[in-house]
């Protein structure tokens, strides 16, 4: 495998793509042992693995490169296992919010519901979507561990990266609750909604996958400092993006319909910045319209004009390039390998520079 920093997610993408393809091959003959009837199953978890920006993983491998590791094949798949872990997280995220697609295809539980509607099967075919997705969520978690603990590296490595590997679980869990939290009791704080954000996706997305790689490279203690430094506001600037185009996005690029978030109820930092921000009536309406499922086209338009004229939208703009000029910053230090400094630096562009 040659270096293209140019493109270092492209760089890491076939590996990865390969690992998790064996992997999901070899196991879902295993689960047609169990019975054919989990090919659905088996089905559905394949198509949310597909497509992805395999972010997580290229972090892990840079992070990796970053501490002196080399292009063995054992890393490739340790960084793949982190594409189930995000499967597990998206596919339980779309339970709690109730989504409609992912990727610009049905979320999991809506395909489901939709095999138990066409087989005329007794019961709520919703019932039965969630519950299985549920399930195949749990699976994908499963599996994440099983090929990270498969993925040949050495046996002190995967010992050593085991901090950093299990420190992402129980984060995304908890930020994932505190998400829940937060909309239930109509949280309007702006720090609260950043320590969801947090939790919930930017120590997931780039600090703890960083922590793996320095980790499996023998190289946590000196290293992991430096890609928190680089890491957090990485990943806080990357969610900030994504919650952006959860209001302003172009469906056909997001796969998801316009003004979602906001038809879910999101407790988002420009939601949080919104109500901070607007007239005391705006506000009001704003915060009235907030979690309506059906909330039109035209509706979505003026509480995403509200969020752009009371200012909301360009502080949050303002909180992506401060976050991006500290990890920009974080990368001088000599601490990480040159090569994999170039990529970090071209990582901080495929993470936060996603148009509308």
């Amino acid at each position: 495998m040659t270096s293209s920093l140019s493109s270092p997610v492209s760089y890491v993408r076939p590996a990865v793509d390969a690992a998790l393809a064996r992997f999901v091959q070899e196991h879902r003959a295993r689960l047609l042992e169990i019975g054919a009837e989990l090919a659905p199953a088996a089905d559905a978890l394949e198509a949310m693995l597909t497509g992805g920006k395999r972010l997580r993983p290229a972090f892990c491998f840079w992070g990796w490169r970053g501490a002196g590791g080399t292009d063995v094949p054992e890393i490739f798949t340790a960084a793949a296992s982190l594409e189930l872990l995000q499967a597990c997280a998206l596919i339980h995220d779309d339970v709690i919010d109730n989504s409609d697609t992912r990727r610009g295809l049905p979320s999991t539980h809506r395909r489901i519901a939709g095999l138990h509607r066409d087989s005329g099967w007794s019961g709520a075919a919703e019932e039965f979507g969630r519950g299985a997705a549920i399930l195949i969520g749990d699976l994908c978690l499963a599996w994440s561990d099983e090929m990270y603990q498969g993925s040949g590296l050495p046996a002190e490595a995967l010992a050593a990266g085991r901090r950093p590997f299990d420190a992402m679980r129980t984060e995304v869990m908890a930020g994932q609750y505190l998400d829940t939290l937060e909309q239930v009791r109509d949280g309007e704080a702006v720090e609260a909604a950043l320590r969801v954000m947090d939790y919930k996706s930017a120590k997931y997305t780039v600090e703890r996958p960083l922590h793996l790689g320095a980790a499996l490279a023998g190289r946590y203690d000196d290293l992991a400092p430096v890609y928190t430094a680089y890491g957090r506001p990485l990943g806080l600037a990357f969610q900030l993006r994504d919650d952006l185009l959860g209001v302003f996005g172009d469906p056909e690029r997001t796969g998801k319909p316009a003004g979602d978030d906001l038809r879910e109820g999101k407790r988002t930092v420009l939601v949080a910045e919104t109500l901070a921000r607007a007239g005391a009536a705006d506000a009001a309406e704003f915060r009235r319209r907030l979690g309506d499922p059906d909330l039109s086209a035209e509706t979505i338009a003026w509480m995403g004009g509200l969020a752009e004229d009371s200012g909301a939208l360009a502080a949050c703009e303002r909180r992506i390039d401060d976050h991006v000029a500290q990890a920009t910053e974080a990368l001088e230090s000599d601490l990480i390998a040159p090569e994999a400094r170039s990529a970090l630096a071209d990582l901080i562009v495929a993470a936060t520079a996603r148009k509308f």
